[in-house]
């Protein structure tokens, strides 16, 4: 049994029961592997931060449109960047892409989205946000394992305690690894024996390429990209669905530029992120790996967008449209109420436009005469009613 602590130890204003829950994650980490030392220096320092439970429980007013998204990230001034960086680097990237197949713009694009290009990890302390995390009870048990897993990091030597800081949630160094990704991905690219993700590029960028590799990257093939689709195009078709892109240029799709696909086999979803007013894309197999580092759409959008115009592309040929209204999730759920109230499968009401939700938005539209592209503009509202 690990050694209580000291009851000057506690936090005057943490809630109850946090102390006690310090100490059984510190008999868990133990148990675990963690040395005794490492969670007792640890642990007995950690404090409950409140500001990491309001970040956690905050709803955003307003879910961020595809355009305010895209926007934000993809711009001029980080295109830029991106570019000198490849440039200032292009020994280190080389070797990357050498030993992992994904290509130098690609690396630079997610550094650029996680850290814009290093100049911010965060700055909380990651063991005071896990712990808190942990402690808490919507998500006790993934954060259980995070704590866990930074312990073990500090144990390994990689980074000094005082010096692990990171995001909220405790995504770390350029890359914003989580700890349990970094325990099974980081590796000790410039041979000083430690896999340091803050302080060391070498280690970040190779971390992030063995990261990509262990998702299948596949090195032929670019993530995906944009498109045009003819004139009454049955939008039904961008629900997942996998076809071959001699299929889709069977369908009348063409590139941004109107020129014929090639005929090829290679499998490809459509994804129209702003519905049919906005711009489409083919997504190739790379995309899925892009949204196994972060589940967003628009993430693995922005991210290959931006690797395009880092590597020398231009801008979208369609833009998305920067009108289209921002909804809150309460008119999320409105918009799910009234759906299923008519029939129309939305799933449980919670605020997050997922796969179920456009599908019923799809099937609503089509009975309705619209153009069933799954997407809630403000047509969709006005014909059932909800208030944006």
């Amino acid at each position: 049994m690990a050694e209580r602590m000291m009851e000057s130890d506690t936090q005057p204003n943490a809630p109850s029961g946090f102390e006690e829950c310090k100490l059984q994650l510190q008999e868990k980490a133990i148990a675990a592997g963690v040395s005794a030392e490492t969670a007792q220096e640890v642990m007995s320092k950690v404090r409950h931060v409140d500001r990491v439970i309001e970040l956690d429980r905050r709803q955003p007013e307003f879910t961020t449109t595809f355009a305010d998204y895209l926007n934000r990230r993809v711009n001029e001034a980080r295109v830029t960047k991106g570019r000198e960086l490849i440039k200032e680097h292009s020994a280190l990237l080389e070797r990357v892409t050498e030993a992992t197949g994904v290509p130098a713009p690609y690396l630079v694009a997610f550094w650029g989205l996680e850290t814009n290009f290093g100049s911010y990890f965060g700055k909380m302390s990651v063991p005071d946000s896990l712990t808190t995390l942990a402690c808490d009870a919507r998500r006790s048990t993934f954060f259980t394992e995070q704590l866990i897993a930074a312990l073990r990091i500090i144990d390994e030597g990689a980074i000094p305690v005082e010096q692990m800081e990171g995001s909220w949630a405790g995504a770390m160094g350029h890359v914003q690894f989580m700890p349990t990704v970094f325990l099974k991905h980081a590796v000790d690219a410039d041979g000083d024996g430690r896999r340091d993700l803050w302080n060391s590029l070498p280690d970040a960028m190779m971390s992030a390429g063995r990261f990509l590799q262990s998702m299948n990257w596949d090195g032929d093939y670019r993530w995906g990209r944009e498109v045009l689709l003819p004139d009454n195009f049955d939008y039904s078709l961008a629900d997942g669905r996998r076809l071959a892109l001699s299929k889709w240029r069977e369908l009348g799709i063409t590139d941004a530029f109107g020129n014929p696909l090639a005929r090829e086999d290679i499998d490809a979803a459509l994804v129209v992120p702003a519905g049919h007013r906005g711009p489409a894309f083919l997504a190739y197999h790379n995309f899925k790996v892009i949204m196994g580092w972060n589940r967003s759409e628009f993430y693995a959008i922005a991210v290959g967008h931006l690797a395009d115009r880092i590597a020398g592309a231009g801008k979208l040929q369609n833009p998305p449209p920067e009108d289209t209204p921002a909804l809150s999730r309460d008119t999320i759920i409105q918009l799910q109420t009234a759906l299923n109230e008519r029939g129309y499968d939305a799933g449980k009401p919670d605020g997050i436009t997922g796969s179920a939700t456009r599908s019923a938005i799809r099937r609503f539209q089509h009975d309705e005469g619209l153009i069933a592209d799954g997407f809630p503009g403000q047509e969709l509202l006005d014909r059932l009613g909800v208030r944006s």
